[in-house]
């Protein structure tokens, strides 16, 4: 079997298909004509082995839907506008009227939101769960319980799930266990060897990798895929084939791209660890971050992203920090090439968070850094002589 690297150059690729081009085309298409009545029904009856209409898919979404499932290990994929999409689409597949979803207390913030303002309005009702609470995730089960919605590690606080404990108990009760995957890429941790029945990803984020296109990709184990096609077409959603093809051609540098966010990462955290300014550094790579541990058992490496607590400053001097910045830019993405900072609120319900300590993100880009470094050092100082 190929190593998921190869996997990542060649996966969706077909030259003899398209004239000897290495990477696929885009494919501009709302109308797909057929050449008969008879080709029609075909079509018809096998929606997935054929294109019938733009917004069902292209040749170029395919292309990037088939490198997604490969590089996870689900057996399909579903590509969609953007990862909040993802997230609506997995949602939406599992539930109706009268149900109960979990939703881990760290999730991102569009999830809560859809949670209580989508959600609520339609009489699914939803319960937040402890990150850590592992096989005691069975104490919120009710018998209308058909989702539980996990991310791992948190996009802000960065807590690792003992996601194989959770998946264990929920599969038990005939649960469906959504996880978040996007920190990883689908690169570090392999979801479908540890329960997951449906990963979604921010495709805008790592696979993209050069901040200039919107995607998602929900990904999948057969039994559930038509679920997850229906809920997508369903609510009109699809990935724009310009940025699929751009999705397509980011994950080709993946493997390269990772590692260097990873490797740049790991010095800057280190770095900052020892400043006075930071009180805890999270970063799953790190024994101070919750559910280091699993991390250590679970992922294969680390990604980019990570967050500081400091010291108890005041928002005047966290803003003179940031403001200054020259290699950081203030921007709540994160996957690109360049590094990013973010000042984060956290929204809690079923756990405390202490919101006297400033949380800042960091996306670490490809830069030297050393010139990271250096960005920050004019940051703290700047933090700490504000007057």
């Amino acid at each position: 079997m190929k190593k998921q690297d190869t996997k990542l150059v060649h996966s969706g690729s077909y030259p003899e298909k398209q004239g000897g081009s290495v990477n696929p085309p885009i494919y501009h298409a709302s109308t797909v004509s057929k050449p008969s009545v008879a080709a029609l029904e075909i079509a018809r009856q096998e929606p997935d082995a054929d294109f019938m209409y733009g917004r069902h898919g292209t040749p170029t979404s395919r292309a990037f839907e088939e490198t997604v499932a490969a590089l996870e290990g689900g057996e399909k994929c579903v590509a969609v506008g953007s990862g909040l999409s993802a997230i609506t689409t997995a949602m939406l597949a599992f539930v109706k009227q009268g149900d109960h979803v979990l939703v881990c207390d760290n999730a991102y913030s569009p999830t809560r939101n859809f949670s209580e303002k989508f959600l609520k309005r339609f009489g699914v009702e939803t319960t937040y769960y402890d990150p850590f609470i592992g096989t005691e995730i069975k104490r919120h089960f009710q018998d209308n319980t058909k989702v539980i919605y996990t991310e791992s590690p948190g996009s802000h606080s960065f807590e690792i799930q003992d996601i194989p404990a959770i998946a264990e108990q929920c599969h038990k009760s005939e649960i469906k266990v959504v996880m978040d995957n996007t920190w990883s890429a689908g690169y570090f941790f392999k979801p479908f060897n540890h329960g997951v029945d449906v990963s979604v990803q921010a495709a805008t984020k790592y696979y993209v990798g050069h901040s200039d296109a919107m995607l998602g990709a929900v990904t999948t184990k057969a039994e559930d895929f038509a679920a997850i096609r229906d809920s997508a077409r369903i609510l009109g959603y699809h990935a724009a084939p310009d940025d699929a093809y751009l999705g397509l051609r980011g994950m080709r540098t993946l493997a390269s791209r990772l590692k260097r966010h990873e490797k740049n990462a790991l010095i800057v955290a280190d770095w900052l660890k020892t400043r006075p300014e930071v009180h805890t550094l999270l970063h799953p790579a790190f024994p101070s971050c919750p559910g280091h541990q699993i991390w250590k058992r679970d992922f294969t490496g680390s990604s980019g992203l990570f967050s500081i607590l400091l010291n108890e400053y005041s928002g005047d001097a966290v803003a003179a920090m940031i403001d200054g910045l020259e290699l950081f830019a203030l921007g709540g993405s994160w996957g690109g090439y360049e590094s990013l900072v973010w000042r984060t609120q956290l929204t809690r319900s079923a756990t405390k968070w202490d919101s006297a300590k400033p949380c800042i993100r960091l996306h670490v880009g490809l830069e030297d850094p050393d010139d990271l470094i250096a960005d920050l050092t004019e940051g703290l100082n700047r933090l700490n002589n504000f007057s």
